[in-house]
């Protein structure tokens, strides 16, 4: 990263393009004049993805895409304007568009954000190592490992993707921050058979560390495993009963409930809005004691950290509830500055062509001092789900339906058999007041999220200790 509030600083992709960052510089400041708040944004973005399936490389992808966003923020107005191909009159065309917003309006420029030297994951190339063909060559032994590993495997899915994402931002002080974005997945899905029946299972683990992590044979041995042993126990599941009922939810991936459920409705807008369900409550108790919900953009290596934002702020970490009374909301540039308060380096954009907005990172609940197996054990009769799937949830009630993709059915504190069909409905306020034991196994998840917002898709991570709610609705298929 390099940052200068005085003299413009080198900026690798407008050197690569050829343009002067002192002329790209004197384009933002003129567009700028008289506006809130503005960047232009530039961006860099390799990516290749690889697909061995059913014995055999099935896809092989290389995207490679360049291009600028340049924004006029005045009021609640946002000029944007983009485009593909970097150049100087690209970006005056682009800075004369975008500084229509601010027709009418009179102000000055907010300040830059404070500069910051931490660096969150180093700037590797995923796309040069390892090579091409001994990525190639492990998805085959993956592959070949999962068929080996049990009789009842009859398909193994196995992928590997790859990014290297180059960012520079201008702010019109002059300030110019260059960070590069690495991230890598890899996912193993395996189908098995038995007595005519299949079920499908998948694990996957990534992050912004380099791809031997990840590739190391304990690692992906394990994702193999655990691949299988979901969709065995999914084999022997049977329909699950419904009704109203304790769940225990259990640690890790878990916490997409609440990342859905819940933190859409501490991003910024939709309080200034009014159309969370928090909204105004700040200071109040909107869950049960002992709940402590955080967002963190500035763990290192994890999939949802950014050592700034799309915006030039520093992640950091910010407390959403604490003991279950609301602290702090995720705030970008534009919603901090409209409500008065400071933003959280929460300021996210899909794409150089996308408009930034306040989105979590590495959102998660904090562990308790409860062993989970205590936790399971004070069921008398309900679910304990480990393992989601999909799910939906309005942000403007809080109402949810997920599915769980393995799930049990306990009774007397006994886990009795694994449950099929499973789906949980409730309301996020409400089942933040119905936790009534937190674990102290917390963990965040592999690094496998992404959160969709607004037509935006952006990594994040979660995470959570099991936890047990009371008085859930669990829809299921036993009659």
């Amino acid at each position: 990263m390099t940052q200068s509030a005085n003299a413009p600083s080198p900026s690798p992709i407008l050197d690569a393009a050829g343009v002067d960052a002192s002329e790209a510089l004197s384009i933002l400041r003129t567009a700028l004049d008289g506006a809130d708040d503005g960047e232009l944004f530039l961006e860099k973005t390799e990516s290749e993805a690889l697909l061995f399936d059913d014995g055999r490389l099935k896809n092989a992808n290389y995207d490679a895409s360049e291009g600028f966003g340049l924004r006029v923020v005045a009021g609640e107005t946002a000029g944007f304007a983009h485009a593909n191909e970097t150049s100087a009159a690209a970006i005056r065309r682009a800075g004369d568009s975008a500084a229509l917003a601010k027709r009418g309006h009179s102000a000055i420029v907010a300040d830059a954000p404070l500069a910051t030297n931490q660096r969150l994951y180093a700037p590797i190339d995923p796309l040069l190592s390892p090579s091409f063909s001994d990525k190639i060559a492990l998805l085959a032994e993956i592959d070949a490992f999962a068929r080996a590993r049990d009789p009842h495997v009859v398909q193994v899915s196995a992928s590997i993707v790859g990014e290297r994402r180059s960012i520079d931002i201008l702010r019109g002080d002059g300030q110019i921050l260059s960070d590069i974005r690495p991230l890598v997945r890899l996912n193993v899905s395996v189908t098995v058979e038995k007595n005519g029946r299949r079920e499908t299972a998948s694990s996957g683990a990534g992050g912004r560390s380099p791809f031997e992590e990840w590739i190391k044979p304990e690692r992906w041995q394990a994702q193999v495993d655990e691949s299988i042993r979901q969709a065995m126990v999914n084999l022997e599941a049977i329909d699950c009963p419904a009704g109203e009922m304790d769940v225990v939810m259990g640690a890790g991936w878990p916490g997409v409930l609440l990342h859905e459920a819940i933190g859409h409705g501490f991003e910024g807008d939709f309080h200034r809005k009014g159309s969370s369900v928090f909204t105004g409550k700040m200071g109040q108790r909107v869950a049960a004691p002992g709940v402590t919900i955080v967002d963190d953009g500035s763990i290192a290596d994890r999939r949802g950290s950014l050592s700034f934002d799309d915006e030039g702020t520093p992640t950091s970490r910010t407390v959403l509830i604490e003991d279950g009374i609301l602290k702090g909301y995720i705030q970008d540039s534009m919603n901090a500055r409209l409500m008065g308060v400071a933003p959280t380096g929460t300021g996210r954009r899909e794409s150089y062509a996308h408009i930034p907005m306040p989105r979590m990172t590495n959102t998660y609940m904090t562990g308790g001092d409860l062993p989970p197996e205590e936790i399971v054990a004070s069921i008398k009769k309900g679910l304990y789900a480990t393992n989601f799937g999909g799910g939906q949830v309005d942000i403007t009630s809080g109402k949810f339906v997920f599915s769980a993709s393995e799930a049990y059915w306990v009774e007397n504190g006994k886990i009795q058999y694994p449950v099929k069909g499973a789906t949980i409905v409730g309301s996020g306020p409400d089942s933040l007041k119905k936790i009534s034991m937190i674990g102290n196994d917390m963990r965040l998840d592999p690094g496998v999220g992404t959160c969709g917002k607004a037509g935006q898709g952006v990594p994040v991570g979660i995470g959570q200790p099991s936890l047990k709610m009371g008085g859930l609705t669990v829809g299921g298929t036993a009659v």
